[in-house]
């Protein structure tokens, strides 16, 4: 019994002792009673270097202005009347002349940045690398013993390579050249653009003539990190430029294809394909709400639904417009352009009128948020990368549709000699009523990819209209493969020409650009073969 008894005395006293351990040093707080603004800031960062729950405590007592001076030279966190005395563990009465740490913009600014330090060491990696890239924008060079110290415990990659540059970052400003160089040399692994600027005020010159950067050899490093990185972000830019104008093509393929059908292969300006786009992203928002309504459970599958119904959704109004406008208009096009320009202003009245003047936000699905991170700073969003998937998924359906079935035989039929069709027993009307249809149905499967990339209005069509057109004219009226190329074509040309020129003198660009082929090549990029081009 009794050696039972003093083995509980020692775990006693050995938990006392830890518990000692986990105290904080009376003198690393103790400049947090004073005047000294600097000595306040690094004693912030000493306390948030220890990464414990007590210094987590008196962060946050500091930064909730419960953290107060004694006459002792002391501070004590005050909770309910007393007071707990952060370098002993004690709770007690909270004493007489007890004063209240005056925290000011910039005081407060270093705790707050602690405190984000501080999640470095959270158990969760997605909370670690949101505290680390969070650091990227506010370390200051006190922090550096709490980042070095995260390094150490860290597990994870990515969040170590993140932290490794963080360090070497707040290093440039180290006063021993030594450690200014090893900084500059290992930033040349990043391909972050942000510190291009950093390291190129290590070279320019001070006003009275003198180098910022005094060490030659620290300079000589800064020369080429600096053509390291900047070779790193050209090759990030040209890899994430070609991305976005794959994925600018694959919106305007999916704006275009529905067009190349009743345009190219039926001869109708159809102004109003704009506004099929449009019925095509609302129906995908009523299915939205259908779903968050009576399946909350399984609103992420929303999408699945809106895509045939989208389809059937905009297939129908477009048989609807056939049989009761266009089918009296063939073969009169600037009759035609102009009805189907009313037609597509009575349209965006109508939604207007249901879903109100204000745009509507369609959501993600879970599945389709975030990206991939490549090349260290390059994201690729989920939702373009399935949009461009979903593009090539349906070039290939309707090429199997006009090459493979008996409407696609019909189609070509009609549209290569319509009297010579029509003689054989061709229903002509019949297939105009479906090719339209068809068309139309797929301007609604671009509707529901658009509804992916951004908020959905009235004006939505209104947007892709001009670009669709030109992707037509340009691939070649009647040619799917040339609606393909050139879509993708000016996509890509649009988004390398952005940053040299700006969005609109891009497509002013392009605009012209077309005008002038055309103008040598009035075919397109293919020529359409059959009489009816006669």
């Amino acid at each position: 019994m009794m050696s039972i008894k003093k083995l509980l005395l020692l775990g006693c006293l050995c938990l006392h002792a830890l518990a000692a351990q986990a105290a904080i040093d009376a003198a690393v707080l103790a400049p947090l009673a004073g005047d000294d603004a600097d000595a306040r800031i690094a004693a912030v960062a000493r306390i948030a270097a220890l990464a414990n729950e007590d210094a987590a405590r008196v962060l946050l007592a500091l930064k909730n202005d419960a953290l107060y001076a004694v006459p002792d030279g002391k501070v004590v966190i005050v909770d309910g009347g007393r007071a707990f005395d952060p370098a002993t563990g004690v709770s007690a009465p909270l004493p007489e002349g007890a004063d209240g740490i005056v925290v000011n913009n910039r005081l407060r600014g270093a705790v707050e940045g602690a405190l984000s330090g501080l999640k470095l060491f959270a158990p969760e990696p997605a909370l670690r690398l949101a505290a680390a890239l969070e650091l990227q924008k506010t370390l200051e060079p006190v922090q550096v013993p709490l980042v070095q110290k995260a390094l150490e415990k860290e597990s994870d990659a990515t969040i170590k390579t993140i932290l490794q540059l963080l360090i070497a970052s707040a290093n440039l400003q180290a006063p021993e050249p030594a450690l200014r160089q090893a900084a500059v040399r290992a930033l040349a692994d990043s391909s972050d653009a942000k510190l291009l600027p950093q390291l190129q005020r290590m070279l320019e010159k001070n006003p009275d003539g003198g180098n910022v950067e005094p060490d030659e050899a620290v300079r000589i490093a800064v020369v080429a990190t600096l053509g390291e990185i900047r070779g790193r972000v050209r090759r990030t830019e040209f890899i994430g430029n070609l991305f976005y104008g794959i994925s600018l093509g694959s919106v305007l393929l999916l704006a275009a294809l529905g067009l190349a059908i009743t345009f190219g292969l039926m001869g109708i300006i159809n102004m109003a394909h704009g506004e099929l786009l449009m019925i095509g992203a609302y129906t995908t928002y009523v299915c939205q709400l259908l779903f968050r309504k009576f399946l909350p459970g399984a609103v992420d599958a929303y999408l699945l639904v809106a895509l045939p119904a989208a389809f059937l959704v905009a297939g129908a109004v477009g048989v609807a417009l056939e049989r009761t406008v266009i089918r009296w208009l063939y073969g009169r096009p600037l009759e035609t352009l102009l009805a189907t320009w009313g037609i597509s202003l009575m349209l965006m009245q109508l939604v207007r009128t249901v879903f109100g003047a204000q745009n509507v936000e369609v959501a993600n699905p879970s599945w389709m948020s975030g990206g991939v991170t490549v090349l260290g700073s390059l994201v690729l969003s989920y939702n373009r990368i399935v949009i461009i998937f979903f593009a090539l998924f349906v070039v290939v359906a309707v090429w199997l549709i006009l090459n493979k079935t008996r409407l696609g035989l019909f189609v070509r039929a009609v549209t290569q000699n319509r009297r010579m069709a029509a003689c054989v027993g061709v229903s002509t009307g019949k297939i105009d009523m479906m090719t339209f249809g068809l068309g139309s149905g797929i301007a609604g499967l671009g509707g529901v990819a658009l509804s992916q990339l951004g908020n959905v209005g009235p004006d939505l069509g209104q947007s892709y209209i001009v670009d669709s057109f030109m992707v037509v004219v340009l691939g070649g009226v009647g040619q799917l493969a040339g609606t393909v190329i050139a879509a993708l074509g000016l996509g890509e040309v649009n988004k390398f020409l952005e940053p040299l020129a700006g969005a609109v003198m891009a497509k002013i660009v392009i605009l012209v650009f077309i005008i002038i082929f055309i103008q040598r090549r009035p075919q397109g990029l293919f020529a359409m073969k059959g009489r009816s081009v006669d």
